[in-house]
């Protein structure tokens, strides 16, 4: 049975409209590497008082997104992100796993 999960990221402050550029001219290869990776109907919210995100995803049982990271496009993705959220080191996107806590079918 596909899982759903969600998570929080931060914004940088006056950079929602070229997030949303930006996710507007995904990558080709990343969009093919997520779903390769098992990844289905993605979402990603915008809070704009908090400049949080909360993305939203469906994966399979056998899905890879933990081999993800260590992929080129994945890389190349984030460093084309870094500049506008909050990021470590390494210009991964700094998470916060979000524990669901209801759910109407």
């Amino acid at each position: 049975m596909p899982e759903r999960i969600a998570f929080r990221m931060n914004l940088n402050s006056g950079q929602a409209a070229e997030y949303e550029r930006r996710h507007d001219e995904i990558f080709p290869e990343l969009a093919q590497a997520l779903k390769e990776a098992g990844v289905s109907d993605y979402t990603i919210w915008l809070d704009p008082e908090s400049n949080h995100l909360f993305g939203i995803l469906t994966r399979t049982n056998d899905h890879t997104m933990d081999r993800l990271p260590d992929t080129a496009i994945m890389k190349r993705w984030w460093k084309h992100m870094a500049d506008i959220m909050e990021t470590d080191a390494n210009n991964v996107p700094t998470q916060v796993p979000l524990k669901r806590v209801f759910y109407l079918p």
